[in-house]
């Protein structure tokens, strides 16, 4: 018998915008916590971003799944008077105002858990909470580009790239859902308090990088950009079949190395004796490169698919949105769930980022209309009533 979703009962109220709090608490909802999205009465800038069906943004079905969404104007008092309600009775609050505003509004931690010290509060903001750029404007970009992910991607006579999707955003939200789940269990497991998690978007990307800061600390090594390829190892690029399919091969270890050299009629690097150091096979990167390209130029798709895998060497194909919807591997795992959506009927998204076999999270509903549950959460978790309802929402409160 499967279980409910391991953080039903646990309650988050969401008061982040964009992407790395919103989609820490979309991970949070994802596995049963009950979210509460309170957005600005003009909505978060996240339900327009991007592509638009019908006036519906897309990407806010995905990110504004599974919560509630109520409006509120932080900047008033009786807007701040509300939250402090809602956060009485929460056991998590995301924002990622800079820092010092919610001081200001009388919703900094030092006030909020007064009333409730078991309270987590994530505080994710581009460059922390401290520090010369603390004040600072901070986006996912600036921290791609400040980590070194830009100065690492890229040809290498071509300029810095960087990512065409909100890659240190969503490496924050990962990182910001499971610092969550570290104080959730030091207070309900150990004992402990509630208390204040500060999430620089800056870092958690820097943090998954690799070693290059070590390198270079003890050996004074700038690594440059090198396009697909790897200072680590190698064969590794993408290679263009014959019939015009792009696919991407890895040798991280040197078994798999030796088993793509003799695929493609190289057996005689296999017994020399750099072949076993994934540097040095870098190192001679161009002449193993022109080898596999030359084989898999000369093949159709599904053959060099067929003949890698028969080989037990490592490839894949490279995959638009359209493959990756239709690929077997994909269906077979149901990484794709389809949701009928109120505003845009049937809508298929990602599903949950991992499988829990005895406690599974689960997609339920898509990102909901701007405040369309503001008066049922207001009135059943603070009491307040229709004609209070009415008198705040003329005044545009909610």
């Amino acid at each position: 018998m499967v279980a409910e979703a391991p953080l039903t009962g646990i309650r988050v109220l969401d008061v982040a915008t964009l992407f790395a709090g919103p989609m820490a608490a979309t991970l949070l909802a994802d596995f049963g916590a009950d979210v509460v999205k309170v957005e600005h009465p003009g909505g978060d800038p996240l339900r327009t971003h991007g592509h638009v069906k019908h006036g519906h943004g897309l990407w806010w079905k995905l990110f504004g799944r599974n919560k509630w969404t109520v409006t509120i104007d932080l900047s008033t008092g009786e807007g701040q008077e509300l939250l402090r309600g809602l956060a009485a009775q929460a056991d998590v609050l995301v924002e990622n105002f800079r820092p010092g505003v919610m001081e200001r509004w009388g919703l900094g931690y030092d006030r909020l858990s007064v009333g409730n010290p078991g309270l987590v509060m994530l505080r994710a903001t581009g460059f922390g909470q401290f520090g010369p750029y603390a004040g600072r404007r901070g986006f996912g970009t600036l921290a791609e580009s400040m980590s070194g992910f830009a100065a690492l991607t890229g040809e290498p006579d071509a300029p810095p790239t960087l990512p065409p999707f909100g890659l240190a955003d969503g490496i924050a939200g990962i990182s910001g859902a499971y610092a969550v789940m570290l104080a959730l269990y030091q207070r309900d497991a150990r004992g402990g308090r509630g208390q204040v998690i500060d999430l620089a978007i800056i870092e958690p990307i820097l943090g998954v990088l690799g070693a290059q800061p070590t390198v270079y600390d003890q050996l004074g090594i700038v690594l440059p950009r090198t396009g697909n390829r790897s200072t680590n190892n190698a064969p590794r690029n993408t290679y263009l079949t014959h019939d015009g399919r792009w696919v991407a091969i890895s040798t991280s270890t040197t078994p798999v190395a030796e088993r793509v050299m003799r695929l493609v009629g190289r057996p005689d690097v296999v017994a020399e004796p750099w072949f076993d150091s994934g540097i040095e096979r870098a190192e001679r990167g161009d002449d193993l490169d022109a080898s596999v390209a030359a084989w898999i130029a000369e093949r159709d798709f599904q053959e060099v698919m067929r003949r890698f895998e028969d080989a037990g060497a490592a490839i894949a194909p490279v995959y638009d949105a359209s493959d990756v919807l239709e690929d077997p591997q994909y269906r077979a795992l149901e990484s794709f769930v389809t949701l009928e959506d109120e505003d845009l009927g049937p809508l298929r998204m990602q599903n949950v980022l991992f499988r829990m076999l005895d406690t599974p999270g689960r997609v339920r509903f898509a990102g909901r209309r701007l405040g369309q549950d503001t008066e049922r959460i207001l009135g059943e978790r603070l009491g307040l009533s229709p004609e209070r309802l009415s008198e705040l929402a003329a005044r545009g409160v909610i």
